[in-house]
């Protein structure tokens, strides 16, 4: 009964691992990918570029820009003389901020207990100069605090601290908030989809383009015997990509996977099972190697950008949430990283996996109707 699906298989085998560069790209890549891509996503701040102009030059000022470069965030790289200079070091982004104190600044601070101090940010990248702000700030109130403490001794001879709030905070699956713990995770997924979507996308254009297609049809093998016999290759290079980057992940880049690894898997077969549907159905739409690969591209792009693993998909319009739905990467993002950093388990990811396995149905069927209608 599955006698010509196993010739399928053993066919599909030997095509996929006859080529030592196909080989490569199967094994070797993804890993690359990973360490490279591991490394890559990394949105922490550190060691910011900071140029001071002082033109006060007094103990508070220089005790201001001390805290500046015993702070574990920011290096001072440059000492400007001129006001010209500012403008050549953050276009050339020889630095990322100026701190410039005006003369007076001392004289100010303990006169009328307040003095202003200018922060220049290069904002092209909002998100690193939101941070920079946020660590200045920061910086600037413990100086202002300590300050005033310093104040009230002159006046009362005593310290008498003023009353405060103080926050104890505390950071659940993430302790020292590392976005690399957010992204790697993300990644993972993102390779995934990138290689079955690409391999499957050439599968059936391929047998059109080499002119085995018609062979095929006079054969005995059944359209679902042939979708099988193009999947199942493709489905188990998937689950060792999966293994793969996810050793790399936990033993390499130190990412903890609190969840059953056993869930991780059931998850990626449903993951997989959409992402083989969509490229096998853009292998049997196209007609060329060419404009599958094209068709691939259009695809995982939007795909990545609508998944939340750039942009949280909160920020995005109402329209463009709704569009998002469609897309499996938004759903085995959730599940990925609830696993690996939450150790969540089916009864929280059911929603997501759910989703995945309608899509995954939807998917091979047209995938299915479409290469029978081929067929005729």
């Amino acid at each position: 009964m599955f006698e010509p699906l196993k010739h399928m298989l053993i066919k599909e085998f030997h095509q996929i691992f006859r080529d030592p560069r196909m080989r490569a790209i199967l094994f070797i890549t993804p890993i690359m990918q990973m360490l490279i891509f591991g490394y890559a996503v990394n949105t922490d701040v550190n060691r910011v570029a900071m140029a001071v102009f002082d033109l006060d030059n007094s103990v508070s000022s220089r005790e201001l820009v001390s805290r500046f470069e015993q702070s574990p965030y920011f290096e001072i790289t440059h000492r400007i003389r001129r006001h010209g200079e500012i403008e050549p070091l953050i276009d050339h982004d020889t630095v990322d901020a100026v701190v410039r104190i005006d003369k007076g600044f001392e004289q100010s601070l303990l006169g009328e207990g307040r003095a202003p101090v200018q922060l220049i940010v290069d904002g092209i990248d909002s998100n690193t100069a939101r941070i920079v702000l946020n660590y200045t700030q920061d910086l600037t109130d413990r100086f202002s605090r300590d300050q005033l403490l310093r104040r009230l001794d002159r006046l009362y001879g005593a310290r008498k601290e003023p009353a405060q709030l103080e926050l104890e905070s505390r950071a659940w699956f993430n302790t020292n908030l590392e976005s690399r713990m957010f992204y790697v995770p993300g990644v993972i997924a993102l390779l995934v989809m990138v290689v079955t979507i690409l391999l499957t996308s050439m599968a059936v254009v391929r047998e059109k383009e080499i002119g085995t297609m018609e062979q095929l049809i006079v054969t005995p093998v059944k359209s679902w015997e042939f979708i099988l016999g193009k999947l199942i290759p493709f489905a188990m290079i998937g689950f060792l990509d999966v293994i793969m980057v996810s050793f790399i992940a936990v033993f390499w880049f130190d990412i903890p996977i609190r969840g059953n690894p056993l869930i991780l898997l059931f998850s990626a077969g449903l993951y997989l099972m959409t992402t083989l549907g969509i490229g096998l159905f853009i292998s049997t739409v196209s007609r060329t190697q060419q404009q599958a690969m094209m068709t691939t591209f259009f695809f995982i792009f939007p795909a990545t950008l609508l998944s939340g693993f750039v942009f949280p998909i909160d920020n995005m319009p109402e329209v463009v949430q709704w569009i998002t739905y469609l897309d499996p990467f938004r759903y085995f993002l959730v599940i990925i990283r609830g696993i690996f950093l939450k150790g969540v388990g089916i009864e929280i990811l059911w929603p997501q996996m759910a989703a995945l396995f309608f899509l995954g149905t939807v998917t091979l069927s047209l995938t299915l109707q479409r290469f029978q209608k081929t067929l005729v």
